[in-house]
């Protein structure tokens, strides 16, 4: 798998929350059942996390309706809390994540292998809608 930074497809939010709370809430099975959808009719019915090099971020994807859905697996490969982690998924495909304080917010960084399924810009929607998600949920709790 090509793992150019050239071809990665990049998405961010600016998040009102310390790095600790954003980190928390993106990586946490808790938190991740509240957000890791794209649209409403969209839900995460499970997650799980096991955040040390090796360990394993897992979570189902679903519609609503109960027509479609899928599992989001992948090995963590790097964990420098709260500022950075990366993956892979199992197709290989990596995902670098970082956490950056800017004055009393934290900027969140996602990039992202894209896959050759979907064209690019789809999937940066998909991905930037799912980040936003995240974003709103994390802010509006204490």
């Amino acid at each position: 798998m090509n793992s150019s930074t050239e071809n990665r497809i990049r998405v961010e939010v600016l998040v009102n929350a310390t790095p600790e709370k954003a980190w928390n809430c993106m990586f946490s099975g808790e938190h991740i059942v509240n957000w890791n959808f794209a649209s409403p009719d969209w839900h995460c019915p499970h997650a799980e996390t096991d955040i040390r090099v090796g360990g394993k971020i897992s979570s189902r994807m679903e519609s609503r309706d109960g027509q479609f859905g899928f599992d989001f697996n992948c090995l963590i490969d790097v964990v420098e809390a709260p500022n950075k982690l990366q993956y892979h998924l199992e197709d290989g495909r990596k995902v670098f994540i970082s956490f950056n304080q800017v004055n009393n917010q934290t900027q969140v960084i996602e990039e992202f292998d894209p896959e050759n399924e979907n064209p690019h810009d789809m999937q940066q929607m998909g991905w930037q809608a799912i980040l936003t998600n995240y974003k709103n949920y994390t802010e509006g709790i204490e």
